[in-house]
């Protein structure tokens, strides 16, 4: 990430120099400039967070509009795999070694992390090896064309983008970077964690205390934000992360969460025909799913901490596959 210190003043003199050109600037108006949309965000920006409504319009200036992110964000969803064949997508021999070699070149900052918050190191490496395969697919769309595409041009969501957008720029001030630099996913999200701009300005931490959060390319921030942004979703230091069920007789579905909110306790799973792996108290209240695997149907209950996971990203698959990668990458560096 480059550090830009004074961004807004290099704009500032920039606009200055383009309202001399004039007729030149015209010729190659970039396509967000002059929009009415544009205005009224900018406008809002003004008023409400003291932006200089010059600089942001040399912002949106250069910022593009990219018909890639469009046709991304709107395909068809794939069909939805069934974790026998969703797992080996993320459980793979070469994100295990890369992930242990991970892990051993940053395990002091990794300790820390796991001393400050709670959260494991291995769960983590697994989140960062699962997002970005620790660093190699953080995303090459600019962040400023990522967010202005979805924000101005994708009605179905272009509120949430807009809000992501105000982030943004917020986050770029504060940490005193040129938004025009900054790289992520074609939905915005950004760096080791792929953390959302809003994410980002709420949990990132700057872990290696430095004076800047940068989760692009300082793996310490990037660790120290990913055990923040659990500790603050509920991670609880020390407990598990799910328990296998048997199950048996003819209401068993019945107990199957709808979703990803845990909606019945132990108990009331258990007078269903459900019955843990694990000592549970039966007031506790857990997320039940069934997945395919290889062997056939598995039943799980997912505690406190598979929820924690969930809130990274809603899927209950997502969570099983950072839960099964940390316990691989226990199993694969040796240590207890």
């Amino acid at each position: 990430m480059h550090v830009m210190h004074g961004w807004a003043t290099r704009y500032a003199s920039w606009v200055g120099l383009v309202g001399i050109l004039g007729t030149v600037q015209d010729a190659a108006a970039g396509d967000y400039e002059g929009t009415p949309q544009v205005a009224e965000f900018v406008g809002e920006m003004t008023r409400d967070y003291g932006f200089a409504g010059e600089q942001l319009m040399g912002v949106f200036r250069e910022a593009e509009r990219k018909q890639t992110i469009l046709d991304a964000i709107s395909k068809p969803a794939e069909r939805v795999k069934q974790w026998n064949e969703y797992r080996p997508m993320f459980i793979t021999d070469a994100r295990i070694a890369r992930g242990v070699d991970f892990w051993r070149q940053h395990e002091a900052v990794l300790a820390r992390a796991e001393q400050e918050y709670g959260v494991p190191a291995q769960v983590i490496v697994s989140i960062i090896g699962v997002e970005t395969f620790f660093g190699r697919n953080t995303g090459n769309y600019r962040v400023i064309d990522a967010l202005s595409t979805l924000g101005f041009d994708y009605p179905p969501r272009a509120e949430f983008f807009r809000k992501e957008l105000r982030e943004f720029l917020l986050l770029a001030r504060e940490e005193q970077v040129d938004p025009l630099t900054l790289k992520g996913s074609y939905a915005g999200a950004m760096g080791l964690p792929q953390f959302m701009p809003s994410s980002f300005r709420a949990y990132a931490v700057d872990f290696d205390g430095d004076g800047h959060i940068n989760i692009w390319t300082n793996p310490d921030d990037a660790i120290g934000s990913v055990a923040s942004y659990f500790k603050r979703h509920g991670w609880i230091a020390g407990e598990p992360v799910v328990s296998r069920a048997d199950v048996r007789g003819d209401q068993v579905d019945e107990g199957l969460t709808t979703g990803i909110e845990p909606t019945k306790t132990v108990g009331e799973l258990r007078a269903l025909g459900w019955s843990s792996h694990d000592a549970l108290r039966d007031d506790m209240p857990v997320t039940a799913f069934r997945l395919e695997g290889d062997n056939g149907p598995e039943y799980w209950m997912g505690l406190t901490n598979f929820y924690a996971i969930t809130r990274y990203n809603r899927s209950v698959m997502y969570a099983m596959a950072v839960h099964q990668l940390s316990e691989q990458l226990v199993q694969a560096r040796g240590v207890k």
